[in-house]
Formats: structure tokens, sequence, C-alpha cells
């Protein structure tokens, strides 16, 4: 379930994934709300290309670091690369 970032307060979430399409943000909101994983989501930057790297927007997804685990296992198993600690 998609919550507002005064869940988070106090917690230091963990960064699971980075959405570059809106369509590829829905789904993954889509999939984490069917399976009940509480998770928050932001529009950011991040640096995008390979040989024209340019800043763009994406759709950042958090969740407690301790449903980080499960919520990984959750998205490769629908097809999502996760975001790993450290990347």
């Amino acid at each position: 379930m998609r919550r507002d970032a005064d869940f988070f307060t106090g917690q230091d979430p963990a960064l699971i994934y980075i959405a570059r399409r809106l369509s590829e943000a829905k789904r993954l909101e889509s999939v984490l709300t069917d399976a009940g994983v509480d998770y928050g989501v932001e529009a950011d930057t991040y640096k995008g290309g390979v040989i024209f790297q340019s800043e763009r927007i994406g759709a950042f997804f958090y969740v407690l670091p301790d449903s980080a685990a499960a919520a990984r296992a959750l998205m490769q198993q629908h097809g999502f690369r996760p975001h790993e600690e450290g990347r």
C-alpha cells in the first residue's frame, strides 16, 4: 500500500527501485499494492545515458528496511530488476 512521507519518519527507508517510465512505475505500484507491501514513491532526478549523459526524472520507490528483502524478491518474480544497496 502506498504510504505518505510521514510513514517513514524516524526510519531510514531502503531504495528498492527507480522507475524510468510512468507505465513501469504504475505496474510496480500495482505489484506492491496487490501483495500488501507498504511503500513510498517520490519523483527525483538520476543520471542516464552512456555517451550523452543527462539528468532525468524517475519515480523512486522506498520501503522500510525490514521489508526490503521481501519486496526485492517479489519484484524479481514480476520481472523487475531491484535496486541493490551500494549501487
